[in-house]
């Protein structure tokens, strides 16, 4: 039981008991007041009844009639001295009694009921009565008879009132029990409703009285955990939605304070969420660009588009960047959503063709420039004198070689680009494929007076494409070759690793600026272009290595100081990867 229905029985059973003994005190008193009057009654009537028969025949009747009545009959002159007693033992009780009696009627008190008084043996009942001829008619009673009835009366008065308690008890028992356990249970489930357990129900009797509330609850409880249910779906959905959506999104509220970043913004601007969210965006957005352009949706409310170029450190992405005020359906300002999208790599792309177009029309216009006007020059007379004609001819070559290498190179890289392409793979020992590139490139280096040294002794085996792997290296040595001044050094270090085979390309040349590095593998990218052309370059020997290296499933990595040099490593798998 609980202590609700605990108190609540406590209180019916008190209230029912306060009544209970009210009711009770009242109808003993009502029974007794009644008794009181029938008894008095009763005496009357025995007291006249006796009066007359004691003044037609005194002598035998006063006994007879005493002891037919049950009482005690006495009659005493005016003096209060005894005349005749319907007992033997006497005493001075009605001398009392008619004293009292005189008493009474001359104060104007008389009344006519029984004067109770302490006789010498027992407590009695006395009635007087006057009679016609001087004296006085005196009947008594015991006082027990009279206690005795009230008595009994209070016994069944208090045997009633007792049942009915006890009734009471246990039907206001079983009905607070009936009546609050629904209640009860009721309270429990809005509880756990309240505490946001949605599946919790209340059981359903059959009560008239409370199944409705049960069944309100139980369908309460139902509504809740479908909306509920429908909620986390829907905030899951959008939540996956916005944390794995590839733009960078950020809600600011009407206040100019973080609401809301997601995982691409974070990712983007290497945020800290503690230390972002639920703060003024002037306090915590580094961007001033980004800054001028909430504050123009905030002044304006409406919608922008823009295109802004951030920059992270040494770095620097192009970003197409929506923003857009939110405002409920009865107009209420509720903050603004920006969303930026990263356009790096189509700006990045975008420039790549536009420099690919530029270089490759300027790259093919000097050979063809130079063979069309050397061309010209000699049919305008020069080829008549031989000594030009063999000149003008070998250059005609040279360019001619110049612009079939940058086409071959072209070719090349257009065929490693595409997604089918395959290699072929063999076992290909990596020392000897060096030294045979060293002998091809030693004239070279010896027109520059540059030394070329190889580190690393024992064999090296790898799984990789022999003629690819050849292409690699001669590329990147001959770079080396091209870019360090005479007296200089190109370095190739073997280096072998547990899974991997390390080489590394050094060179002691004018080396590569840090801002130019991360552009070193695109066609036609130069650092000196100047010295590039002279040497003979294509400009596209980094953007081959870069691709066939990627093919091979290694990696490459460039290290370079102004003046000092240049360091290219390179890792290969020992083991082809399926």
């Amino acid at each position: 039981m609980s202590k609700f229905q605990s108190r609540l029985l406590f209180w019916l059973v008190m209230l029912t008991l306060f009544v209970m003994i009210g009711m009770g005190g009242l109808i003993g008193q009502i029974f007794k007041a009644f008794y009181t009057v029938t008894y008095n009654e009763r005496l009357e009537k025995e007291a006249n009844l006796v009066l007359q028969i004691i003044e037609k025949e005194v002598d035998i009747q006063i006994k007879d009639v005493a002891n037919s009545l049950k009482t005690k009959v006495t009659m005493v002159d005016g003096n209060g001295e005894i005349l005749l007693s319907s007992e033997e033992n006497l005493d001075d009780t009605p001398s009392y009694l008619i004293n009292e009696y005189k008493s009474r009627l001359t104060e104007g008190k008389l009344s006519e009921k029984p004067l109770h008084i302490e006789g010498s043996e027992k407590n009695r009942f006395y009635y007087v009565v006057p009679m016609k001829s001087e004296g006085y008619l005196l009947l008594s009673q015991p006082v027990d008879s009279y206690e005795k009835t009230y008595k009994q009366i209070w016994a069944v008065l208090i045997t009633s009132i007792g049942l009915a308690f006890i009734v009471m008890l246990i039907f206001g028992a079983r009905i607070t029990r009936y009546y609050m356990k629904p209640i009860e249970s009721a309270t429990i489930v809005a509880t756990e409703l309240a505490k946001g357990n949605y599946k919790a129900r209340t059981y359903e009797n059959h009560s008239k009285e409370t199944s409705m509330l049960s069944q309100s609850i139980n369908i309460l409880a139902r509504n809740l955990q479908d909306m509920v249910k429908t909620q986390e779906i829907q905030q899951s959905r959008l939540t996956t939605l916005i944390e794995n959506m590839g733009s960078g999104l950020i809600f600011i509220d009407s206040r100019g304070y973080i609401n809301l970043v997601n995982r691409t913004y974070k990712d983007i601007f290497k945020v800290d969420t503690q230390n972002y969210l639920y703060r003024s965006y002037y306090d915590v957005i580094e961007h001033r660009e980004v800054i001028s352009m909430l504050e123009e949706i905030f002044m304006t409310e409406i919608k922008i588009r823009k295109h802004l170029h951030l920059s992270f450190g040494i770095t620097q992405k192009h970003f197409e960047v929506y923003g857009s005020p939110i405002i409920s359906a009865n107009d209420e300002w509720k903050g603004i959503l920006l969303v930026f999208h990263d356009i790096s790599d189509l700006k990045k792309l975008e420039q790549i063709r536009q420099d690919f177009v530029a270089n490759v029309s300027h790259e093919l216009k000097t050979p063809i420039t130079s063979i069309k006007g050397f061309s010209e020059t000699l049919l305008d007379g020069a080829m008549k004198d031989e000594n030009l004609l063999e000149n003008f001819l070998n250059i005609i070559l040279t360019e001619s070689d110049r612009l079939q290498s940058l086409i071959q190179d072209l070719l090349d890289l257009s065929k490693i680009e595409q997604p089918g392409y395959a290699i072929n793979w063999k076992r290909v020992e990596l020392r000897g494929l060096i030294e045979e590139i060293m002998v091809l490139l030693e004239g070279k280096a010896a027109e520059k007076n540059v030394q070329l040294v190889l580190e690393g002794k024992g064999e090296y085996w790898l799984d990789g494409d022999l003629y690819r792997l050849k292409q690699i290296f001669i590329n990147l040595i001959n770079n080396g070759i091209a870019y360090t001044p005479s007296g200089g050094t190109v370095s190739i270090a073997i280096q072998e690793l547990s899974k991997k085979i390390k080489v590394q390309v050094l060179d002691t040349g004018i080396g590569i600026a840090k801002e130019e590095l991360p552009r070193i593998f695109e066609r036609f990218y130069r650092v000196d272009k100047a010295r590039t052309r002279n040497s003979g370059g294509t400009g596209l020997g980094l953007a081959i290595v870069k691709h066939l290296v990627d093919v091979h499933g290694g990696t490459i990595m460039v290290e370079s100081e102004q003046s000092v040099g240049t360091t290219f490593t390179i890792e290969f798998n020992k083991k082809k990867r399926n």
